[in-house]
């Protein structure tokens, strides 16, 4: 063999070895997202509106350390405490189900509070009856709801804590209580506090609630106290433990939560993997049978895709630190799907090795010719997908980051396998004699001489009828459209032992004051319901489910809320991520082209597919989601690929045939790749449709938009964006 292919060979084993060597063991090297395991995603708002100063710029990271200190000593591993913003915290709590001990945990301000309560008859009288004296505020106690009158203005605040831990009252219940301990500086104020109000009521006040008002007897100076509540043990344990740790410093609301159950993690990783490997089986059976032993080469080129993709991960922290590997269920979908879209190149280098063939060529050079004739639509096509993955990772979100990371891992090294590794292959097969004259392949779409442009008109207005009778659904369902990411809501998914009575379930709703709620069955599955609400009563409808239906073993597999401000974020991030992708893609193309038209034509192609796609889902009632935007920005990268092939087509015909007009140019190019074209989009296909069957309720809205907008990208390709070139082309048209 020559001295080149040796040093190329070793170079790919380099790059194997590495791979893998950051691959396995897999569950040390990468870590499952919260969407795969279950835990807890939670966006917190901090409300600084009440401070001033320094205390407002330092409000959030304060909170950070606080909300850090808390879940440390709350016993979770692995979290992630990120500051957002000015004002905002996410919070990643892996293996976290028990949903409101959490938010208890993390959420409460445990502003802790002493307030002597007023023994005036007359003021507590006017208060009752609806005027609060001025200075005074009326308040309920926690146990038995008591009404007190305070001081508005606390004798002593939580500030002067040192300690506080989980006692037992000595009376008959011995029921668990709260003591705390002062410091120096807050024992001699609370034994002055204790001795100059003894027969008084003093309230302990937790964030704006009466836990107890208990009557002072006498001084304490021992600096201690006790706060009751008729609490239990867990909810006392949590108390000591956010009072120990201190107050937040201010308020703080959450914006957005996703909870998901073990029993939905396992389930998602199942048919995650499930819908992948069916996908890529398909994808090596059609390569393998198609192009026989060229295609078998791919396959071989395909294992190690998916084996540089888990490496890849395990190395990103290595490379950039502080950046964790993590594989999330999209990510899963992204691994297929990249293998998927790998398949794009390897058709391309192995159609055009058949025509080097067919025109004579003797194999080295075809084989030669073949790969770098078919490079730079490589090139432009996986840069142009990679601009999109950009946009996604850079607006996107938790497992969507996830999705774009894999699906940049899985572009680039598809890149290296197809161009470099199977390109050795067939070298060290040519030095070796076991490649000689022939590279036998099957043909199923032979090279077509239709006329597409003279009928461009007639597919103008099938688009402009489709797009008009998807957007007319669109906007007739309004905020219907839209799944609660962009307009806010609840959604929970609830696992019965066996199908449930739905009448019964509706009913439960409206027992509490969710009539309105909406209640989905899914027919794979008809044991699981979910049920949409438009405000927070989880825990009560949990509590009234079980209730009615004691022998189900109701599980929860998954909570997810956003608030109207988070959700319409969310989709402000989702409208900039497709603006600037088209952006992005736009002028990539311009410049890669060194034409505008050839640029504009391609970008209203893939404005059209995503349009297209957007229609479809309200047509057929799915609603848009994170997941539907990072469906559309694929579609987008995916959909200019097949453009930029036959734009390069048009590029290489022009200096060849410089005869022919530019109308005979397009119509000849497109004629030449639709085999190609319905080839590559039709192996990726494959895999989205597996996803789509068996890749479960999650990813069924991402699988159908992509389902959609690859068909509407063929589509697209060859009657949108070919001939809108022609019709803006100075060289005019017939």
């Amino acid at each position: 063999m020559e001295k080149r292919v040796i040093y190329k060979s070793l170079l790919i084993l380099a790059v194997v070895g590495l791979c893998a060597y950051f691959t396995f063991p897999l569950n040390k090297r990468i870590n499952l997202g919260l969407d795969l395991r279950g835990g807890m995603h939670l966006l917190l708002k901090i409300d600084t509106s009440s401070l001033e100063g320094q205390a407002k710029i330092d409000a959030t990271d304060r909170a950070v350390e606080v909300i850090r200190n808390r879940i440390d000593q709350f016993g979770v591993r692995e979290t992630s405490i990120v500051k957002q913003g000015e004002d905002e915290i996410v919070v990643q709590l892996p293996g976290v189900t028990d949903r409101q001990r959490a938010i208890d945990v993390i959420g409460k301000t445990a502003l802790l509070e002493f307030k002597l309560v007023s023994d005036d008859v007359e003021k507590r009288k006017q208060a009752l009856a609806g005027t609060v004296p001025e200075g005074f505020e009326l308040k309920y106690t926690e146990d038995d709801s008591e009404p007190v009158l305070l001081e508005k203005q606390a004798v002593l605040t939580g500030d002067s804590l040192t300690d506080a831990a989980v006692h037992f009252s000595q009376t008959e219940f011995n029921e668990p209580v709260v003591a705390i301990k002062f410091n120096a500086e807050g024992a001699k104020k609370f034994a002055e506090i204790t001795a100059a109000n003894v027969g008084k009521r003093l309230a302990i006040v937790l964030d704006g609630k009466v836990q107890s008002a208990p009557r002072i007897k006498e001084s304490i100076p021992s600096g201690e106290a006790v706060i009751t509540g008729r609490f239990s043990v867990e909810q006392a344990q949590d108390l000591s433990l956010i009072l120990r740790v201190g107050a937040l410093p201010a308020p703080m609301h959450i914006e957005e939560e996703r909870t998901v159950g073990p029993l939905l993690g396992q389930d998602s990783i199942n048919k995650g993997l499930k819908a992948s490997l069916i996908g890529c089986a398909l994808v090596f059976v059609f390569m393998a049978l198609y192009y026989l032993l060229a295609g078998l080469i791919s396959d071989f080129a395909l294992s190690l895709n998916l084996l540089m993709i888990l490496g890849g991960l395990g190395l990103l922290p290595i490379l950039f630190p502080g950046v964790s590997a993590t594989l999330t269920l999209p990510g899963i979908a992204g691994m297929a799907l990249s293998l998927g879209m790998a398949v794009d190149a390897n058709v391309l280098i192995n159609e055009r090795i058949r025509e080097e063939i067919k025109a004579g060529k003797a194999l080295r050079s075809a084989i030669e010719n073949g790969y770098s004739r078919a490079f730079s639509a490589i090139f432009d096509s996986n840069l142009t997908t990679l601009i999109a993955a950009f946009f996604l990772f850079q607006f996107g979100t938790g497992p969507i980051r996830g999705f774009a990371v894999t699906l940049t891992i899985g572009l680039i090294s598809s890149m290296f396998t197809a161009i470099v590794v199977t390109r050795t292959i067939f070298e060290a097969l040519l030095d070796l004699g076991i490649l000689k004259k022939s590279l036998p392949m099957l043909r199923l779409i032979g090279e077509t001489k239709l006329d597409f442009i003279s009928k461009r008109r007639i597919f103008y207005f099938i688009s402009i009828l489709v797009i008009a009778i998807g957007l007319i659904s669109y906007f007739k369902k309004g905020k219907e459209a839209y799944g609660i990411d962009f307009v806010g809501g609840q959604l929970q998914e609830y696992m019965f032992k066996n199908t449930p009575d739905i009448d019964k379930v509706r009913k439960v709703l409206k027992d509490i004051n969710l009539g309105d709620a909406s209640i989905q069955q899914f027919k794979d599955n008809p044991r699981a319901v979910l049920i949409r609400t438009s405000e927070d009563k989880n825990q009560v409808l949990t509590d009234k489910l079980k209730q009615v239906f004691p022998e189900q073993d109701i599980q929860i597999l998954r909570i997810e809320r956003v608030g109207p401000v988070a959700g319409s974020h969310l989709k402000t991030k989702a409208i900039h991520a497709l603006i600037w992708a088209l952006l992005g893609i736009l002028i990539y193309v311009a410049l890669r082209f060194k034409h505008f038209n050839f640029a504009i034509a391609g970008v209203i192609a893939l404005l059209h597919d995503v349009v297209v796609t957007l229609g479809f889902l309200a047509l057929t009632n799915r609603q848009i989601d994170l997941l539907s935007v990072t469906a559309f920005l694929t579609i987008a990268g995916y959909s200019i690929n097949d453009t930029i092939v036959i734009y390069d087509r048009v590029r290489e015909n022009s200096r060849m045939l410089r005869k022919l007009s530019l109308y005979e140019l397009i119509n000849l190019s497109v004629n030449q790749m639709l085999g190609r074209t319905i080839l590559t989009s039709g192996v990726t296909l494959l895999v989205v449709l597996s996803i789509l069957l068996f890749g479960g309720e999650v990813l069924s809205n991402f699988a159908f938009a992509l389902f959609v907008g690859f068909i509407s990208g063929v589509y697209s390709t060859v009657f949108i964006a070919s001939p809108l070139v022609l019709a803006w082309s100075r060289k005019g048209s017939r």
